[in-house]
């Protein structure tokens, strides 16, 4: 669904190809729907083969990450694997504010939404609802990297984060020597697409991604003192929604949501620095 890019940097240690390909199999899991499926299908989503997913998905099993369904020919993820998460600290204003606004609003928007924050040059999905609903066409999305500039929600952030963020941003992306460094370069395109955004209140992304070219996305910034810290999209097909219905009715709901969101981190700011 989005644009992914970059690798993690070369380590001096060697890589543990077992533990890779546990971990490749979980992801795969994880995305399918209800976080289960059988080996011909992870073999597929992971290119490893069917002997070796078999393998892994055993071992997984004895310890108590994944169990059998179906008497045996499915596997799906188990308890154990959201104990894990259970030391993992988030950010106070994303667990406490907006995944559950974002919950109760998914009702009335009914097309998944991502709120995610800026990192290294990319906006990193932080919490989403298209586990959750019924119109997405992507079942896992957190963690996923969102190129900046080509993006709903990395316009929305960048031209409403601080000017000193924003120029630290660019100037990252300006060094690299790829495609997205080469549109980080070209003054006059990131100029106009900021002046839109703000013209327009929010941001806009119409097929512009890679390999999505049938997705829509609207995107607002979440504030705090003035400046946006993240964003929040809503992610929609083209060819079912047509431009009029999102101006006029995803748009005032996702603002809604938006500032609802922002409200929310302001108070909590009251209390202790959610960022």
């Amino acid at each position: 669904m989005y644009l992914l890019t970059g690798k993690p940097e070369d380590s001096a240690y060697k890589e543990v190809r077992g533990l890779s390909r546990g971990l490749a199999v979980l992801r795969a899991l994880n995305g399918m729907p209800g976080g289960m499926g059988g080996v011909v299908e992870l073999a597929r989503l992971t290119g490893l083969h069917r002997t070796t997913v078999k393998r892994l998905l055993e071992t997984l099993r004895q310890e108590g990450l994944v169990h059998h369904k179906d008497d045996g020919a499915q596997y799906a993820l188990s308890f154990e694997v959201r104990r894990l998460a259970e030391g993992y600290v988030g950010a106070d204003w994303i667990d406490r504010i907006a995944s559950p606004a974002m919950a109760a609003h998914l009702s009335a928007l009914s097309w998944p939404s991502d709120l995610a924050t800026p990192d290294g040059g990319f906006m990193i999905v932080r919490e989403s609802t298209h586990r959750a609903s019924l119109l997405s066409q992507h079942r896992a999305t957190i963690g996923t990297r969102i190129a900046m500039l080509t993006s709903a929600i990395g316009r929305a952030w960048l031209a409403y984060c601080s000017d000193e963020e924003r120029e630290a941003t660019l100037s990252l992306l300006r060094e690299r020597s790829d495609a997205i460094g080469a549109v980080a370069r070209d003054k006059a395109y990131v100029g106009r697409v900021l002046r839109e955004t703000r013209r327009r209140g929010y941001a806009v992304n119409k097929g512009e991604l890679a390999n999505e070219e049938s997705v829509a996305a609207i995107a607002f910034p979440i504030r705090l003192r003035g400046h946006a810290i993240g964003a929040i999209n809503l992610v929609l097909q083209r060819n079912v929604v047509p431009d009029r219905e999102i101006s006029s009715r995803y748009v005032p709901l996702l603002r809604i949501l938006a500032e609802e969101i922002s409200v929310g981190a302001t108070r909590l700011s009251q209390r202790g620095d959610p960022s």
